[in-house]
C-alpha cells in the first residue's frame, strides 16, 4: 500500500487533467508538469511495459517518477520506497532504466557536439553576453563526492584528500552543456582528462574557435586562461583576465544550478561506480532540457551546494603541454579588449 498523501496525488498527477501546482511539480521533479510528461514521451520507446526489467503494472510515468525524485533529492533506495510503494530494488532499477533510457534518446537531442550553424550562433551569443569574440565554450571540471571501494581508494582520491569521480564539462553562453566527460577517477588532473576526451580532438579541428578555461587547464592556440597573478602582469593583461574569468563564470553558475537541481550529484552513496556515470550525464541532460524548456528555478535550492570542507582541486597544468603559439592568440585577445574598451 502507498501510505505517503504527496504520492497518492502525485501518482493521480499522471492524469493531465488532475489539479497539481506548479510549486508541487517544481519541488519534487524540478520541472514544470509539461516537461515531465514530454519526457515522458521521449522516453516511451526505450521503457516500452513489456521490459522484463520492470513489473508489468507499473506505469511509464511512475518510473519515471521514481528516478527524478531520487536525481532531485538524493533520499535513498529505502526511504523512497514506502513513498511509492515499491521496494528498494524496485526503486534502484527505476533510476538505473530511466536514466539509462535518457542517455540513449535525450542525449542526441540535447548533449551533443554543434555542427557549424550552431557554433557561429554560439560565437554571437558569447560576444553578446559576455564580450568574449571566437568562442564557443568555457571548459571545467566537476569532482562529485564517491565512497569507492577500498581497493581503489587511492585512485579516486583528487588533490584535496577526498574522494571522488571527475567530470569534465564545456557550455555555451546561456549555461547549457554541449560536451561532457565523466567516469574518471578524481587522481586524474584535468589537463589529463581533456588530453583523453573527444573535446581534444573536436577542438583541434575547430581552428577558428576557441575555449575558455582556468589555471588547471593548458594554454592552447583554441584554450585560453588567464595569466597568472602577479605583480608584473601589464594593465590590458590585467583587463584580459577580468574579461576572462567573467565569461567563464558562465560555467561555474551552471556547475551550480545542476547541482542545486539534482542534488543526487552533491553526494553518490547509494550508487555504483557503473552506473554513476550515466547519472551524472543524465542529469546534465536534464539540466539543458530544463533550462531549454524555460523551468523555473528556485535560488532555495543552492544553500549547502558548496560544501566547504570538500574544497576544489586545482592542480596547474603541466608546462609542457603548453603550445607556444597560443600566447600570439592571447596577446591578440590582449589587443581587442584595449581598443574596445572596458566592459
Amino acid at each position: 500500500a502507498i501510505g505517503h498523501p504527496f504520492i497518492l496525488r502525485c501518482l493521480s498527477l499522471l492524469c493531465p487533467q488532475t489539479e497539481f501546482g506548479p510549486q508541487d511539480w517544481l519541488e519534487k521533479f524540478r520541472m514544470s508538469r509539461e516537461t515531465f510528461f514530454y519526457i515522458c514521451n521521449r522516453l516511451r520507446p526505450g521503457l516500452a511495459p513489456h521490459s522484463a526489467h520492470f513489473h508489468p503494472t507499473l506505469p511509464l510515468e511512475k518510473r519515471v517518477a521514481v528516478a527524478l525524485w531520487h536525481l532531485a533529492t538524493n533520499v535513498e533506495y529505502q526511504t523512497l520506497s514506502p513513498l511509492f510503494g515499491i521496494g528498494p530494488s524496485t526503486v534502484q532499477t527505476c533510476v538505473r532504466e530511466v536514466s539509462y533510457a535518457m542517455v540513449l534518446l535525450l542525449k542526441p537531442l540535447y548533449l551533443r557536439l554543434p555542427d557549424e550553424k550552431e557554433l557561429e550562433n554560439m560565437v554571437r551569443i558569447f560576444r553578446t553576453r559576455w564580450g568574449f569574440p571566437h568562442c564557443i565554450g568555457a571548459l571545467d571540471s566537476l569532482h562529485i563526492p564517491i565512497n569507492p571501494p577500498l581497493r581503489l581508494s587511492a585512485d579516486y582520491c583528487n588533490g584535496q584528500g577526498w574522494h571522488s569521480i571527475l567530470t569534465q564539462a564545456t557550455v555555451d553562453g546561456l549555461g547549457q552543456f554541449w560536451d561532457v566527460s565523466t567516469a574518471f577517477p578524481g587522481s586524474m588532473e584535468n589537463s589529463a582528462v581533456l588530453e583523453s576526451s573527444s573535446l581534444w580532438d573536436f577542438m583541434g579541428k575547430a581552428q577558428k574557435y576557441v575555449l575558455l578555461g582556468d589555471a588547471t587547464y593548458p594554454l592552447q592556440d583554441w584554450i585560453l586562461k588567464p595569466y597568472q597573478e602577479d605583480e608584473s602582469l601589464t594593465q590590458r593583461q590585467l583587463q584580459f583576465n577580468y574579461r576572462l574569468k567573467r565569461a567563464h563564470s558562465v560555467i561555474e553558475n551552471a556547475f551550480l544550478r545542476l547541482k542545486a537541481r539534482w542534488q543526487i550529484l552533491l553526494k553518490c552513496d547509494d550508487c555504483s561506480l557503473e552506473l554513476l556515470p550515466t547519472l551524472v550525464l543524465a542529469c546534465c541532460i536534464l539540466h539543458n532540457v530544463c533550462e531549454a524548456h524555460d523551468n523555473p528555478f528556485n535560488e532555495e535550492w543552492l544553500e549547502g551546494t558548496e560544501p566547504t570542507e570538500l574544497p576544489k582541486p586545482c592542480q596547474p597544468a603541466p608546462a609542457a603541454m603548453e603550445d607556444g603559439r597560443a600566447e600570439q592568440v592571447r596577446e591578440l585577445m590582449c589587443q581587442y579588449f584595449e581598443n574596445c574598451g572596458e566592459g
